[in-house]
């Protein structure tokens, strides 16, 4: 069984991840309508792919636009329909990767919206992973490129299925209509990407600065542990300010400060982690508010914002231990 992230297995007491759900599943709380977020169960069969028929967009044509929909014309398709509507030139998505995305969705029929992140003015992150996101989108946008703008009819079989979503007014016989505006896509090799910044204090551990996807070098001096909370910039990134009540995705590893042992790493794992930062232990929450997206961060928590005397079972961590991190911020919402 792969191991779960030490981050959502916080004592109890502390401020901790959600109990239930995938770790992504935080980023499909956009809205109390109806997001991308996959219904309870999904297995559906691989659908064909076919380019329509698909609504016209009347207005807002241009990427990053909030667009108008016209009502579907005729009987949509019984297959998955998807057409690049723009065609972007950077990375390309794959399977289990998590995107950056706005979006607005709709019901074929009626032309009703029943979701759109354009209003929120916050993409949605998440996972395009099955049974973390609705299958039309998980095969529909599969192999695009970020920077375009897709367009989906997405049948029952690979939307919400016969149960539908009654919340947002979504039948079980409604076929949807998407548009979706890729921003970017972030994967297990994914980095940091930014400018290096000194590391001068011998008195704290010195973090690698590669950014080729594997994990950083993490170097512990012969020196007592801060009693205080260190947050500080390996490489600085330009994009924006983490908020503290920021949804972030992250790549890290964390070692303990008396032996510089590794107790857990989403590097190891070979799997992103995504989580609010109202649900992680204080020292993480504290050290990356205020951070940029793109950054690479030492965070040393001492024991009281991190396990305290209390610390995961089976974790390898002992009870007041100084926990040293490398966080690399991808993206947040």
């Amino acid at each position: 069984m792969r191991r779960r992230s030490l981050l959502i297995a916080v004592p109890a007491g502390l401020v901790t991840l959600a109990a239930c759900g995938d770790e992504g599943s935080d980023s499909g709380k956009a809205s109390d309508t109806a997001s991308p977020s996959a219904p309870a169960t999904s297995a559906a069969p691989t659908p064909k792919i076919v380019d329509g028929p698909l609504p016209a967009i009347t207005a807002g044509t241009k990427f990053g636009e909030k667009p108008t929909v016209a009502k579907g014309s005729g009987d949509p398709s019984k297959d998955l329909a998807v057409k690049t509507l723009i065609a972007g030139g950077g990375r390309t998505v794959a399977e289990n990767d998590y995107i950056v995305a706005h979006y607005l969705g709709q019901i074929w029929d009626s032309a009703k919206v029943f979701d759109n992140s354009y209003d929120r003015k916050t993409p949605l992150l998440i996972q395009l992973a099955q049974g973390g996101i609705i299958d039309g989108w998980r095969y529909g946008l599969t192999g695009k490129k970020t920077g375009s703008r897709v367009a989906m009819a997405v049948p029952p079989t690979w939307g919400y299925g016969e149960q539908g979503n009654a919340q947002a007014g979504i039948k079980g016989t409604d076929t949807l209509v998407f548009v979706v505006d890729v921003q970017d896509t972030y994967n297990a090799r994914s980095s940091a990407k930014g400018t290096d910044v000194a590391q001068d204090n011998v008195d704290l551990p010195k973090v690698g600065t590669n950014t080729d996807g594997k994990a950083p070098s993490i170097e512990i001096p012969k020196a007592d542990a801060p009693t205080e909370l260190v947050a500080n910039y390996v490489i600085e990134g330009d994009g924006e300010e983490v908020g503290a009540d920021s949804t972030v995705l992250v790549q890290y590893k964390g070692v303990l400060w008396d032996t510089g042992k590794e107790f857990d790493s989403s590097y190891s794992r070979k799997a992103l982690t995504s989580f609010s930062l109202q649900q992680v232990v204080k020292g993480w929450a504290q050290g990356l508010t205020g951070k940029k997206v793109g950054s690479r961060v030492l965070v040393v928590i001492p024991p009281e914002l991190g396990y305290g005397d209390n610390p995961p079972q089976g974790s390898g961590i002992e009870k007041d231990s100084t926990l040293v991190f490398s966080v690399d911020i991808l993206a947040k919402m």
